[in-house]
């Protein structure tokens, strides 16, 4: 075997080190922004990103049946929270109108969607509704109290993190493209 030559030798590292440098820059630079709390200046969604984000797990919620409701990241299941006062009759309509669209939206994916309705139940039904009560701990987590004429809608992840506003008045189609996006129906 014959020695391989110094200069090849010297090509060799450097080769390694361009790749290992390759591969190493998008870490670093992850790490730096992740470090100085960088934030996009624009993002995509419609809905208005919780910061920081709200942990809804230790909060009791309770079905219409008496039993306890809690979030299962296993279902990837997203929830569409709203939490309405006791009279609102003609927003809870409008709110409730606009929900059903935007579930009949996402087609096949609906199943992939529930919502979450706080209180007394809706006029309408969904097949995803679950209607519960919650404690005490679930008003102070929630970014704003909603009136008889303004409802928000907040976005929940799969393990209980409350962590999107849709303000009163939000645009339905929106939520539906933010929901789209989350169930992976993002090309439609």
């Amino acid at each position: 075997m014959t020695a391989m030559p110094e200069a090849q030798r010297r090509r060799g590292r450097r080769l390694v080190l361009l790749i290992t440098a390759l591969f190493m820059a998008p870490l670093v630079a992850a790490l730096v922004l992740y470090y100085r709390d960088w934030q996009p200046t624009h993002t995509k969604n419609y809905g208005q990103l919780l910061h920081p984000v709200r942990d809804l797990r230790d909060v009791r919620f309770t079905r219409a049946d008496g039993s306890a409701f809690r979030f299962n990241h296993e279902d990837h299941v997203w929830r569409l929270l709203v939490a309405p006062p006791a009279n609102c009759a003609v927003a809870c309509e409008r709110l409730e109108d606009a929900l059903q669209r935007i579930w009949i939206g996402l087609g096949n994916n609906a199943d992939s969607v529930q919502l979450l309705w706080v209180g007394a139940a809706p006029t309408r039904t969904f097949r995803n509704l679950i209607v519960v009560h919650a404690d005490t701990g679930l008003a102070p987590r929630l970014p704003d109290v909603a009136t008889p004429a303004a409802i928000p809608v907040y976005l929940v992840d799969p393990t209980g993190f409350l962590f999107m506003r849709y303000p009163p008045g939000f645009d339905p189609g929106g939520l539906r493209r933010d929901l789209k996006r989350l169930t992976g129906q993002a090309g439609m």
